[in-house]
């Protein structure tokens, strides 16, 4: 790996953490004797559904947010999202009573669009392929000045997403794996580098729907693929790596394994019966590599992050449709 880091490392990722404890949760950490079985490893789970906003992006946001100054913020900020971020974003410009609009795909869920709705935020709505979000994007940018905080590849938020980590490495000792989900790569990347720095040995490792495998196609040919427009239930994880967090990801993560639709819907679904928690399809493509056995852990003492847990109640994965 020739190409060079994004100067970004723990100092920011501490930084981020001091700047975003007035707002943020510290997440608590569960474990089920279920999945300890199902999967013969020891396996600890970071509740990011919990956060603010009822996901991780909350920190990225919250740290991007603060890290403006007066007069930057007074123009207020944008970007384009298909909920998590949007929310996240929405409401960390409420606290700081700036202005925030949001780009949103038309077939976003109902639940996250009404959410970003409720904090506040202006929505312009655009087609779901990535080009039409980001011209959107760049029309209200340039109509009202704001700043562009991207849903991943941002310095200040891949700090942010990598306090969730901060977190874990401070709880949980002698970590063998830890697992987050990979989309745009913020959290992945965030991980990594706190990782890197704090437990060198632990191995990190991206999980990612197969039906939108362009993180493991690009992790694994050494160039950057673009995600088009993929069709998974986990629709947090459609994005792509970008030109920073593409670079952390190479260089940092040791492995990104792919789930099918099933497996993630099996997940969920079984998090769901018997932790008594609910997380979205996002957040179960941590725990379906581990369940369909497509990463071995047996013996291992392994950290996954519960991502999120915004989910449409009406459509459900392993709901049948009506006719």
């Amino acid at each position: 790996m020739n190409d060079p880091l994004p100067r970004v490392g723990i100092d920011d990722i501490r930084a981020a953490a001091e700047r975003i404890r007035p707002y943020a949760h510290r997440t608590p950490i569960l474990t089920s004797s279920t999945m300890d079985a199902l999967t013969g490893a020891r396996v600890f789970f970071k509740c990011e559904n919990f956060q603010r906003v009822g996901a991780f992006k909350f920190r990225g946001a919250c740290n991007a947010v603060y890290s403006l100054d007066d007069a930057t913020a007074a123009r207020g900020v944008a970007t384009h999202s298909s909920g998590n971020h949007a929310q996240a974003l929405a409401l960390a410009a409420r606290i700081r009573g700036i202005a925030a609009c949001i780009v949103m795909p038309r077939d976003a869920p109902r639940v996250k669009v009404d959410a970003v709705r409720g904090y506040g935020a202006r929505i312009v709505f655009a087609g779901a392929a990535p080009e039409d979000r980001e011209k959107t994007l760049q029309e209200v940018v340039s109509e009202t000045g704001a700043e562009f905080v991207h849903p991943s590849d941002d310095l200040r938020v891949i700090a942010g997403q990598g306090t969730a980590s901060l977190e874990i490495f401070e709880d949980l000792p002698d970590l063998d794996i830890i697992i987050t989900p990979v989309g745009g790569g913020g959290l992945l990347s965030g991980t990594a580098l706190a990782a890197r720095a704090l437990s060198p040995s632990t191995r990190v490792i991206g999980a990612e729907p197969a039906a939108a495998d362009d993180a493991w196609r690009s992790f694994t040919t050494g160039t950057l693929h673009k995600s088009g427009n993929p069709h998974t239930i986990a629709d947090g994880l459609r994005t792509s790596l970008g030109p920073h967090t593409f670079p952390i990801v190479r260089a940092c993560v040791d492995r990104i394994v792919t789930a099918s639709e099933e497996s993630i819907a099996a997940a969920m679904r079984l998090v769901w019966e018997r932790m008594k928690v609910v997380i979205e399809p996002s957040a179960a493509v941590a725990l379906a590599v581990l369940l369909d056995g497509s990463l071995e852990a047996k013996g291992k003492r392994v950290a996954i992050v519960f991502s999120g847990g915004n989910v449409d109640l009406d459509s459900l994965p392993w709901m049948k449709p009506t006719s």
